[in-house]
């Protein structure tokens, strides 16, 4: 399909060198706080240095895995799919709904959340323009799906990387452990988008005409990138490091640009804002944390790993995550939760994955995708997007934890 006239990874003008964006200040002003920590000593040199040292397999992640989406999305491998899924669904707004939940659903467990946040966003927000159908159902269903999709791998969220190192459980253990309580999450996920935002679309939509199939602009790019993904995803369930994984996909990708379209790899690949906001909240939320923070979380998730203190922990965990954001709640509770509690642990993760949502900056992906949708032309309905995804988040963290409890071991 075509996404007028620019591929849907191009981000705004605002954003790029030499023009920061609101969100670059912030990013900077991170960083410099995290710096100003260490300089002052409020976080000695030595908390700092083992911090940097455990993130730096996720800056890497980070960076290899935005390049690799990047290009993937240029090559046409993600219109491709958006064009897919609209000729399948056949006309049928029910079947696309189906089919949307899905792709949002796989784009996010496979490639984490700030991907599909990022690059889905535009293309759903494109599809429902050139099938004639609101955009904001298809834009819900991204960035709900965008924080709920992302408990069964760990490379589908931050926060997960980070669980997963200090549980010891490789993929496909992971998976084995979470895959009840995603099944669970994404159930009332998509229940809801049906509801309050599907349903009442459907009225006035209750089919389209589906486009033609999407022509790659380069068959040979898009076949790379293509072999890339699934590498990547590969080598992900085969326990690779996924700093390595990504890596080497990126650099498959990039070096099948490099012959064939070499305009294509510039500077603004690089995602030094999400590289720099992530050192930079970090290193200030260490630094909180030895000033009060840790204290205040040990206290409202308390040390009990049984029923009560894991349902505590998914609730403080999702609570946190919208008054700041999920990736500072996460490191300021795993920090009082002891070291063999690993469902309380994973309450908590569930918390800070699936509860993200009751604020437009209570996840990255979510400020990541109200920022695409504002830039697209989508207006969001502020009042209605906090209501709605509060409910979601109550509700999907409570079911998603007692799921946890239920089926602990898959």
């Amino acid at each position: 399909m075509e996404t007028s006239g620019e591929p849907p990874s191009a981000a705004p003008d605002r954003s790029r060198w030499g023009r920061l964006h609101v969100l670059d200040w912030i990013a900077i002003a991170l960083f410099a706080g995290g710096v100003l920590c260490v300089l002052t000593g409020l976080l000695p040199r030595a908390d700092a240095e083992a911090t940097v040292r455990r993130i730096l397999p996720i800056l890497i992640f980070l960076g290899t895995v935005v390049v690799l989406a990047e290009l993937t999305a240029v090559a046409g491998v993600f219109d491709a799919l958006a064009a897919r899924v609209a000729i399948t669904a056949r006309g049928n707004f029910g079947a696309l709904f189906w089919l949307c939940v899905g792709f949002a659903s796989v784009t996010t467990i496979a490639l984490n959340l700030d991907t599909t946040a990022v690059l889905l966003t535009p293309v759903m927000i494109a599809l429902a323009r050139k099938l004639g159908v609101p955009p904001i159902p298809l834009a819900m269903t991204t960035v709900w799906l965008a924080n709920t999709a992302s408990l069964l791998l760990p490379v589908s969220n931050l926060t997960n990387i980070l669980a997963s190192d200090r549980i010891g459980l490789a993929p496909v253990a992971w998976a084995a452990r979470m895959w009840w309580p995603q099944l669970v999450a994404i159930a009332i996920t998509m229940l809801l988008l049906w509801w309050w935002y599907w349903r009442p679309a459907r009225a006035g939509a209750d089919s389209f005409v589906p486009p033609p199939p999407h022509v790659p602009p380069d068959p040979v790019l898009y076949r790379t990138a293509l072999v890339a993904c699934l590498l990547f995803v590969a080598g992900v369930l085969a326990e690779v490091e996924i700093g390595l994984a990504s890596g080497v996909a990126a650099a498959i990708l990039v070096a099948g640009f490099a012959v064939r379209a070499r305009g294509s790899l510039r500077l603004q690949l690089v995602p030094w804002r999400l590289l720099v906001f992530v050192t930079g909240l970090f290193l200030v939320v260490q630094t909180i944390g030895r000033h009060g923070l840790d204290t205040v979380m040990g206290t409202l998730i308390g040390s009990d790993p049984g029923t009560e203190g894991v349902l505590r922990a998914g609730a403080v965990g999702a609570f946190f995550a919208n008054v700041v954001n999920n990736l500072p709640a996460y490191v300021a509770g795993e920090a009082v939760i002891a070291a063999d509690h690993h469902t309380q642990l994973l309450a908590l993760l569930v918390g800070t994955n699936v509860g993200p949502l009751a604020t437009p900056w209570a996840s990255l992906a979510t400020l990541i995708w109200y920022e695409r949708c504002r830039a697209a032309g989508v207006a969001v309905p502020l009042g209605r997007f906090v209501a709605t995804s509060a409910v979601l988040a109550a509700l999907a963290t409570t079911a998603s934890v007692t799921a946890l409890l239920v089926a602990p071991s898959g």
